[in-house]
């Protein structure tokens, strides 16, 4: 058995200092003595967060928890460990980055490519648009996690994702919890699993097209998502705010596991019964946490967009 992580819920987010980004007309210029220490440190601190990850692979083990970033969302650990310092800042005599796309090798310097970035204009300026529309909506926390509910209710033996972890209410008090609340989920790719017939359950319809105008600041997906966006902006964004981001979606999903109906107590999470007012308490306090940790690292993401979107293309 493994010891439980905590949930950090008062500690300092460790994105408390905003990544400073360049300004175009003020190029930041690294010499290898300073920018390769912080390139090792880099992939030394993703090593130490995915060492677990990587042990399992080897052995063919599944873990419901802390696989789900390497799963779910398309950045692999070997790419997690190369270091980016953002835009604005080239790196003196960093031949490993010749040739790595994203990147422009010149005058012995390495630095982003205007080029790469302007082919991504279209998919930067919608980023930029959901994730500033998320920080001007009211943030909900009301949810209790019932999408994980959703995802399993009425299954047959089985057909149940997490099969290897029992749910611990059962089949039919599972169902009963999802027939008992009002589920408003509001992310699509949260939506978008769950099973037939909780779709006509839940209070609204999430589509893609949608998303932009439902997405909010208080859902555990759209903030476990800032991970998502930051390595779509990849190489663009910096290293910092990429763990940042990384490290918060590793916490959202802890809670989000703890409050779903499996069982995950021999893997050393207690469980969060939403289904009690003690377990609603408990979910909406960290929800907050995660919404208030949540909201520098969408503005650094939308002030990231905003910088891309004006580098000159030449």
């Amino acid at each position: 058995m493994t010891t439980q992580p905590e949930l950090a819920t008062t500690r300092p987010a460790p994105d408390a200092e905003p990544v400073r980004l360049a300004h175009a007309e003020e190029p930041v210029h690294l010499p290898r003595a300073e920018w390769e220490p912080l390139a090792a440190a880099h992939a030394a601190r993703v090593d130490e967060l995915v060492a677990g990850h990587l042990a399992r692979r080897q052995r063919r083990e599944a873990h419901p928890v802390e696989d789900f970033l390497f799963t779910y969302y398309s950045t692999r650990p070997n790419q997690l460990r190369i270091w980016h310092p953002g835009p604005g800042v080239s790196l003196l005599g960093a031949t490993t980055y010749e040739g790595r796309k994203g990147y422009l090798y010149a005058d012995g310097a390495a630095s982003l490519d205007p080029a790469e970035i302007a082919r991504r204009t279209d998919s930067i300026t919608w980023i930029r648009r959901l994730l500033a529309a998320t920080l001007d909506r009211q943030p909900q926390f009301g949810c209790f996690g019932l999408h994980e509910w959703a995802m399993v209710y009425r299954l047959q033996p089985g057909e149940v994702r997490h099969e290897k972890w029992p749910l611990r209410l059962g089949a039919e008090g599972t169902d009963q919890v999802v027939e008992s609340h009002k589920i408003a989920c509001s992310h699509f790719d949260a939506f978008r699993f769950f099973t037939e017939p909780a779709r006509p359950l839940n209070a609204l319809q999430p589509t893609r097209d949608l998303q932009p105008q439902l997405e909010q600041g208080g859902c555990l997906h759209a903030n476990m998502d800032l991970y998502k966006w930051a390595t779509k902006l990849a190489p663009s964004t910096p290293s910092t705010l990429l763990l940042s981001c990384f490290e918060l979606a590793k916490d959202i999903r802890t809670l989000d596991m703890r409050a779903s109906p499996y069982d995950l107590a021999p893997l050393g999470y207690s469980p969060v019964p939403i289904e009690t007012p003690a377990g609603k308490a408990e979910y909406a306090a960290t929800q907050r946490s995660f919404a208030t940790r949540s909201k520098p690292l969408r503005e650094q993401l939308v002030a990231l967009c905003d910088k891309l979107l004006s580098t000159p293309t030449n």
